[in-house]
C-alpha cells in the first residue's frame, strides 16, 4: 500500500509521513522541492504542485490513499483545483482520502464528499505549534506580548492530528466522520506562557496588548485589514469550540493526547 502525503513538509504532513514509516508503510511525499525536503530515509520524495493537477499524475500512480491539505501554501488561499485533483485521484485507483479542514467548504473540500472515495476529514482547533512566534522575544528579552491574555483554547499537538490522519489512511470504520481534533486541556494564553516558562526554567514575562497595539503591530506585519479583523475578533470572542475540549484523538488512536508541556519539551531549543 503506497499512501501520498501532500504538504509533506508542513506542520502536520511531518508528522504524519515520520508515522505511517515507523509503521512500515510505504510513503510518497508531495513537495514542490524535492531537494530540500528533508524527510526520512525510504520515503519517496515527488515533485508536484496542487495547483497544476497535471503535475500529480505520475505521483499518484499506484497510490491508495492520500492525505490532502486545502490551501495553497502561497499565502494559505483555498485551492480551486479540488475537483480536477479528486477526478484524477479516483481514475488512478485511490480509496481513502484524508482532509485537513479548517471549516469552510472550499473546492476540495466540495470534491472529496461529492466523490466516491472513502473520505475523512479532520477538522483541529489551534495548533500548538503557534508559541513558535514567541521565540525571538524570549530568548532576547524573556517577554510574550499578545492581546486577550485570558482567551482560551484547546490546542493540540501536530503529532496528534498526524496519529488520526494515520489510523484514518490505514485503518477501517473511519469513512464519511468529520473529526473535531482538540488537546487536552482548555489554556489561556496566560497559561501557556506560565506553562513555556517552567519548562524551559525561565521567568516569562507577559504583556498584554490592547487590540489597538495587536492591530498596529499585524498591519506592519504586512497583515491585511480583513485578515486581521479576523484573528483579533476570534481571539476577543473565540467560538466554544475552539475551547471545549473532545476525546477524539484518544478514541481514535487508544492514546491520550499530548499536553501543552509535551510540545515544549520537545521544542525547548526554540526559547533558549
Amino acid at each position: 500500500m503506497t499512501i501520498l502525503v501532500t504538504g509533506a513538509t508542513g506542520n502536520v504532513g511531518r508528522h504524519i509521513v515520520n508515522q505511517l514509516v515507523k509503521a512500515g508503510h510505504h510513503v510518497r511525499a508531495l513537495t514542490r522541492n524535492p531537494s530540500s525536503a528533508k524527510l526520512p530515509e525510504g520515503v519517496e520524495v515527488v515533485y508536484g504542485d496542487l495547483t497544476e493537477p497535471k503535475t500529480l499524475a505520475s505521483a499518484l500512480n499506484g497510490v491508495t490513499g492520500i492525505h490532502l491539505i486545502t490551501f495553497n501554501s502561497d499565502g494559505y488561499t483555498p485551492l480551486q483545483t479540488g475537483p480536477e485533483i479528486v477526478d484524477l485521484a479516483q481514475k488512478t485507483g485511490v480509496r481513502r482520502v484524508t482532509v485537513l479542514w479548517n471549516g469552510e467548504h472550499g473546492p476540495v473540500e466540495k470534491a472529496v464528499e461529492a466523490s466516491d472515495l472513502e473520505w475523512t476529514f479532520l477538522q483541529p482547533v489551534e495548533f500548538m505549534i503557534n508559541a513558535l512566534q514567541w521565540g525571538e522575544s524570549i530568548r532576547s528579552e524573556g517577554i510574550v506580548r499578545e492581546p486577550f491574555g485570558q482567551s482560551p483554547s484547546a490546542i493540540i499537538h501536530e503529532a496528534d492530528i498526524a496519529s488520526v490522519a494515520v489510523a484514518a489512511l490505514i485503518g477501517d470504520s473511519h469513512a464519511g466522520k468529520t473529526y473535531t481534533l482538540t488537546g487536552p486541556e482548555v489554556l489561556t494564553v496566560f497559561d501557556k506562557v506560565r506553562i513555556l516558562g517552567a519548562e524551559i526554567g525561565r521567568d516569562i514575562q507577559f504583556f498584554e496588548l490592547t487590540e489597538d497595539q495587536a492591530r498596529e503591530r499585524m498591519r506592519v506585519q504586512g497583515a491585511p485589514e480583513d485578515a486581521i479583523d479576523f484573528v483579533l475578533g476570534w481571539y476577543a470572542n473565540p467560538p466554544k469550540s475552539a475551547y471545549t475540549v473532545v476525546p477524539t484523538v484518544e478514541q481514535v488512536t487508544g492514546r491520550q493526547a499530548r499536553t501543552f508541556a509535551q510540545w515544549v519539551s520537545e521544542h525547548v531549543h526554540h526559547f533558549i
